[in-house]
């Protein structure tokens, strides 16, 4: 699906809304702006509203590089534009790879393994390229080696850092908030590693001057999922969608903050470019569990909501607040 999508009306009117929302991205003419994870729920996101922004402007157009570590996935989904002199390609893992001599005035930092399956069996490697990645290019804005200096780095967090409250508390978590997070649980390698890269992003910006922004998306769904995306606002709404009927395997009572993928993408490129620096910021969404978002896609799509217990297995990639 997410390769149609340059081509959906639907789809483009809701970027055009975006962008009609957003005159700061008037400051990214001429500019140049590097993301990693562009393949991703949220990255590509952003990528399609800074194309849209080229395609619908006159002034000169923001230079993309978009950065993932498949390269064919990446010249899947936008191969379309890989004749445009504003967008190229860059071959990155963020769990490895040291970024080769380039210049970009912004960098938006958004690879990682962000599904339960990937977190689940590779704990090393969420680790490894959400503090390793982040310390790599927190090093190519402290060395600029493209010369020019880079003007901010934007981390995109994630709403796991404030862990799960000791009290059952169902109000929403505010910026200072933070509670426990099992340190002996592999599934605690992404809200661990996450915190770590944000103390990193801070750290930078208090020894080196770096210019550094941070965001903690919620729960995001929208097209851009992959079909192997097993987050269950992804997973649910494909089988909805081909008419399958979607299994839960949890009492759904889990409180979520939902949002739309392209609204998320906007708040990034708001926060990117009003932000203070190093200062972090929710990114809300519409509040319910995960039980009432599964019966409103099985209305819908027209399915059953059925509810099974979950193996061993499958409870080890839950997320554990509540």
């Amino acid at each position: 699906m997410a390769e149609k999508l340059s081509t959906n009306n639907l789809w483009l009117s809701d970027i055009d809304k975006i962008i009609h929302s957003l005159p700061e991205l008037d400051t990214l003419s001429g500019k140049s702006i590097m993301i990693t994870g562009a393949n991703g729920l949220i990255c590509s996101a952003v990528v399609d509203i800074l194309i849209r922004y080229n395609e619908t402007h006159t002034a000169a157009p923001v230079h993309i590089t978009a950065a993932g570590r498949s390269p064919e996935r990446l010249r899947e989904r936008f191969g379309k534009f890989s004749g445009e002199k504003y967008f190229s390609f860059m071959n990155y893992d963020a769990s490895r790879d040291r970024v080769g001599d380039f210049h970009a005035d912004y960098i938006i930092h958004g690879a990682s393994n962000a599904t339960p399956a990937s977190m689940s069996a590779e704990p090393v490697e969420t680790m490894l390229a959400n503090m390793l990645g982040t310390n790599t290019l927190l090093d190519y804005v402290k060395y600029d080696r493209g010369g020019g200096g880079i003007i901010r780095l934007l981390y995109i967090s994630s709403s796991e850092v404030y862990g799960q409250r000791a009290e059952n508390n169902s109000q929403p978590f505010t910026e200072n908030d933070y509670g426990y997070v099992d340190l002996l649980n592999p599934r605690s390698c992404y809200p661990v590693s996450k915190r770590a890269a944000e103390t990193l992003c801070v750290s930078y910006a208090a020894e080196y001057g770096a210019d550094v922004v941070i965001v903690r998306p919620g729960h995001i769904y929208g097209p851009t999922a992959s079909e192997r995306d097993n987050r269950v606002s992804s997973a649910f709404a494909y089988n909805a969608a081909r008419g399958e009927n979607i299994i839960m395997k949890s009492d759904g009572l889990q409180l979520r903050s939902w949002c739309y993928c392209l609204d998320c993408a906007g708040a990034i490129l708001k926060v990117l470019l009003r932000g203070e620096n190093s200062h972090a910021y929710n990114i809300p969404g519409e509040i319910m569990n995960i039980r009432e978002m599964s019966e409103m896609l099985a209305k819908f799509g027209g399915v059953k909501l059925i509810r099974e217990g979950a193996l061993e297995s499958e409870r080890k990639t839950f997320n554990p607040m509540n």
